[in-house]
């Protein structure tokens, strides 16, 4: 079953990183078995100042964590909902919490400005733990990170 407008602008609001460490802007597509969620760069990105200097590159942790965002905490979120059969926004101060990066690989850099699409597709989803496989993409489908990423989803 595919989330509707209405479930994924829940889903969006769940997730608790606000600015300047949100790194989700959308949510394509979600259903029960995979996710596809967007991120743009901001130019003026805290990070960008020392992450270097004359040349600034996302850190490698910021692509790890826009990952997790997107495919852990967004996608668990979503599959807690679905587990307890309730809406999204029905849920009470739910948490998703990152718990790990296994095989992570980075392709190639992102730079300010650009816009990468995460996929993730269940490995699992159990007793409130999610795992995912997970990719990075630029717009032109270029791979530039990629791993499994696993967290645990908590609500009351």
């Amino acid at each position: 079953m595919v989330a509707d407008d209405g479930i994924v602008r829940e889903v969006l609001a769940l997730v608790p990183q606000q600015e300047p460490f949100r790194f989700i802007d959308e949510i394509i597509s979600l259903n029960e078995e995979e996710i596809i969620g967007a991120y743009r760069f901001r130019a003026d990105a805290f990070f960008y100042r020392g992450h270097f200097p004359g040349r600034p590159i996302t850190p490698g942790v910021i692509l790890i964590e826009t990952m997790a965002q997107i495919g852990v905490v967004a996608f668990g979120m979503y599959l807690l909902a679905c587990q307890k059969n309730i809406r999204p926004s029905q849920m009470q101060g739910p948490l998703s919490l990152f718990s790990l990066a296994d095989n992570v690989e980075f392709k190639g850099i992102v730079t300010p400005g650009e816009r990468v699409i995460v996929k993730g597709k269940k490995i699992y989803f159990r007793k409130g733990a999610i795992k995912v496989d997970l990719t990075m993409e630029r717009e032109n489908s270029e791979v530039v990170c990629l791993g499994k990423l696993a967290g645990m989803g908590v609500g009351k």
